[in-house]
């Protein structure tokens, strides 16, 4: 159901500050003809029942069934679009292997429009049916597959931040996938901002351009210079890899004598917009970097566990004030869904606290210090914090906000969530959806109001 121009009378959760869960009791959420959130009148607010009495009235209600609850869309700040046909593959490999031997030959099939337009037509529909209501994708150095995936998130009706992947460095990448030079790779890179931002059918600018080195060691310095030349002109969001495994992270303090922020940062890649995807071994004086310039960091904690050699110190980076959001890494991360990435960091952050190895005594088996987050802070990181990442007025219900929104059914019977009449109330039920709900529990999603 079309939701523009209604009132939807529902109850639900969203976290708009890290660490808080805000309880919507039947609450009512005007939602204008453009699809934001015009204004949110709660039970018991002196002008509640006038207004629910006018909008039943005029047969402008909609409500919620009993059981059903509204969640903000989640937001996945990592999809590597080209790679979902790998997805649950060659998790069993080195991170460089994996590229070389499994990534890149898929990623060059890509040539092929055929082809590319059958597996993003695939991935966009599921990442809608999980609840993805907006994706960063990184796609590939291919001009009209990468504009095949801006044409078909168009045509679903998701929220998308696309870029066609740079990546010239012949030392690391092979001779059959790799832009030609690094002029190639930037113009590009500017060939998509235009067919993104001149698209007939992108007049509500629900997709964007994202500059998008694939990371430095794909990227020689002309390319890495000249992005962040684009990006500032373009005033474009910037994604990349950063700092994401000893190999990854070592070949950058061997080529550049510095880390990824450092490096990134003399490139002027770092700039609000920016998400760092992993950013596992971020020293003392990154994370101050990332905070000064207003970047972001996207937390993968399902593929760092295959592919980063260490845990991102998620509750550290939140309580320095870091944009923190959550992503799949698709297909580094084997789980399409927003929902078991956040149980994944929920789990590795209270494995990082706790230590790992059972030979040495509890009282000493962590070195690390406090690391557990709780499902409140993953749910934050899965909605509002990716949208304060992308700084898009998206994972939260305020108004002025997109009304970006999915439902919880939690008696679907094909569903995994159970509640329990004499134990499950407020935050409580909140707990078990995530940590219990899977893909047939989302009744509902929206896009800006519109179904999809």
């Amino acid at each position: 159901m079309d939701l523009r121009g209604k009132t939807l009378s529902a109850s639900g959760f969203h976290s708009p500050v890290r660490g808080k869960i805000d309880i919507l009791d039947d609450v009512l959420i005007e939602i204008d003809a453009a699809g934001a959130i015009k204004a949110i009148h709660r039970y018991g607010d002196p002008n509640y029942r006038t207004i629910r009495d006018a909008r039943e009235a005029t047969g402008e209600l909609v409500t919620l069934p009993n059981g059903s609850y509204l969640l903000p869309g989640f937001v996945d700040l990592h999809v590597h679009a080209p790679q979902y046909p790998q997805l649950g593959d060659a998790l069993d490999v080195p991170l460089e292997v994996w590229l070389q031997k499994h990534t890149f030959p898929l990623e060059a099939r890509y040539e092929d429009l055929v082809f590319a337009r059958h597996v993003y037509g695939l991935l966009v529909d599921d990442l809608l049916a999980n609840g993805t209501t907006t994706a960063l994708y990184f796609a590939t150095i291919h001009q009209q597959a990468t504009r095949a995936l801006v044409d078909i998130c168009l045509e679903r009706g998701q929220r998308a931040l696309i870029g066609k992947v740079a990546m010239d460095n012949r030392q690391e990448c092979p001779d059959y996938y790799r832009d030609a030079s690094s002029d190639a790779a930037l113009e590009g890179t500017r060939a998509l901002i235009d067919y993104v931002r001149g698209h007939p059918d992108n007049g509500e600018s629900r997709v964007l351009p994202v500059v998008t080195p694939r990371f430095i060691p794909s990227c020689t310095d002309a390319t890495l210079e000249g992005l962040g030349a684009i990006a500032r002109e373009c005033c474009c969001h910037v994604q990349t890899h950063c700092s994401e495994s000893d190999w990854e992270h070592g070949y950058v303090l061997t080529r550049h004598g510095m880390t990824d922020t450092e490096s990134l940062d003399r490139f002027g890649l770092l700039r609000r917009g920016t998400v760092l995807a992993h950013a596992n071994f971020l020293t003392a004086r990154d994370m101050e970097t990332i905070k000064a310039r207003e970047a972001a960091v996207a937390h993968c904690p399902l593929s760092n566990a295959y592919f980063a050699n260490a845990v991102f110190p998620l509750r550290a980076a939140l309580e320095k004030g870091l944009h923190v959001g959550l992503g799949t890494d698709i297909s580094g991360g084997p789980s399409a869904s927003m929902l078991e990435n956040a149980r994944g960091a929920i789990l590795v952050s209270r494995m990082l606290q706790s230590g790992v190895d059972p030979n040495v005594p509890a009282e000493s088996r962590s070195t690390f210090g406090p690391a557990q987050i709780d499902f409140r802070d993953a749910f934050h990181i899965a909605t509002a914090g990716g949208g304060a990442a992308l700084d898009l007025p998206v994972g939260q219900f305020t108004p002025g906000y997109q009304f970006d929104a999915i439902v919880i059914d939690t008696a679907h019977e094909k569903g995994t969530v159970r509640l329990f009449e004499d134990r499950d109330a407020g935050e409580g039920i909140l707990q078990k959806i995530i940590y219990t709900a899977s893909r047939p529990n989302i009744a509902a999603t929206w896009v800006g109001g519109r179904s999809v």
